[in-house]
């Protein structure tokens, strides 16, 4: 069988508060997120085998453990009978960085899933993908069906086709974040803001003077990406600069590609080692 070929975009917290921490140990939070248009490619075949085949190519595959999330997806999967026990060979091009807040290794299995819903492989209505991608990681979900999102404090998610159109900016330093550390730090918490959700909060102003609640303790643990965003934010014609996830991707938003194009030039004679690429939210 012939390899179907499937983007995976890159996640994008367009803004991140922390509302409280929960009994679980997990933090319950809300965010405005985009996709950018920079992406993993995936492959899939259906092959007959009694395993599944997964390998990681490309800059950024170095280092993926076994334990992966692609890899913990398809037990899940396994172990739930959905596929009915048929075996795929999936081949990742890795060109989103890891530890960086984009949201790779979820956005990979969120891929995979919204490619077996489409083709039929397994059938989950809304109530059951939800619980079963909170088995996989708590960001998959927002991966399924990639649009803007807001995701409120109280779990709900509501999409909206109408694009925002920022060029951006991605640079990331030499070093990640761990999610679980950057969050273990969390001492105060913000007030619900998207409990009701309305597509005005993607206006560009209220977008520029949200927050991300993670940046000050990544900028306390990280004094690099607290210099990092400085040097961003003084950049020609940008609106602002942010932090997306946990870290260590700051995002830099811009209105024209040009002006992006301009700025990373400019970035990458300050930043030689550092990682950096100019795309689009989607």
């Amino acid at each position: 069988m012939r390899f179907f070929k499937i983007k995976s975009y890159a996640k994008i917290n367009l803004s991140l508060n922390v509302i409280s921490k929960l009994s679980s140990k997990f933090h319950k939070i809300e965010s405005l997120v985009s996709f950018a248009r920079l992406h993993d490619v995936v492959y899939l075949r259906l092959i007959n085998s009694n395993n599944h085949k997964v390998e990681f190519k490309g800059k950024f595959a170095k280092g993926i453990c076994r334990k992966n999330t692609v890899i913990k997806l398809l037990q899940m999967l396994d172990k739930k009978k959905l596929l009915k026990q048929k075996k795929f060979e999936i081949k990742i091009i890795k060109n989103i960085p890891q530890k960086s807040g984009l949201g790779g290794g979820s956005m990979n299995a969120a891929s995979i899933i919204n490619f077996f819903l489409k083709k039929k492989f397994i059938n989950l209505n809304k109530k059951k993908l939800v619980k079963f991608t909170k088995l996989i990681g708590s960001d998959v979900i927002l991966g399924i069906d990639p649009k803007n999102t807001i995701l409120s404090s109280n779990g709900k998610l509501t999409k909206y086709n109408k694009k925002i159109g920022f060029n951006v900016l991605i640079a990331k330093p030499s070093f990640g974040c761990s999610t679980k550390l950057i969050y273990s730090k969390v001492k105060f918490f913000s007030k619900p803001k998207y409990n009701n959700p309305k597509q005005s909060l993607f206006i560009k102003n209220n977008i520029v003077n949200s927050n991300n609640d993670l940046e000050k303790i990544a900028f306390h643990k990280y004094s690099k990406l607290k210099s990092l965003k400085l040097f961003l934010s003084k950049l020609p014609n940008i609106v602002f600069a942010r932090m997306t996830g946990s870290g260590s991707s700051i995002v830099a938003y811009f209105q024209s590609k040009k002006a992006t194009v301009i700025a990373s030039r400019v970035f990458k004679r300050k930043f030689k080692n550092y990682w950096c690429i100019v795309s689009k939210t989607i």
